[in-house]
């Protein structure tokens, strides 16, 4: 893989170890990883990364789990 230009949320302040982090490859692949432990990548398609922002910004995502 080449060498990924991560960016993290502008909500994120100061040197917080527990941010998103986004990176798209030359192919236009994006890639997530969390601050806290930057060896874990996972990649997606740009269409299932927009499906999931869509969801989490209109609440879909709030009660996962419970």
């Amino acid at each position: 893989m080449s060498r990924l230009i991560w960016r993290k949320s502008s909500f994120s302040t100061g040197e917080a170890a527990n941010c998103l982090e986004v990176a798209a490859d030359p192919t236009g692949i994006p890639h997530l990883r969390e601050s806290d432990d930057p060896e874990v990548v996972i990649s997606t398609t740009p269409a299932a990364l927009r499906a999931f922002l869509r969801a989490a910004k209109a609440g879909e995502l709030d009660r996962l789990g419970g």
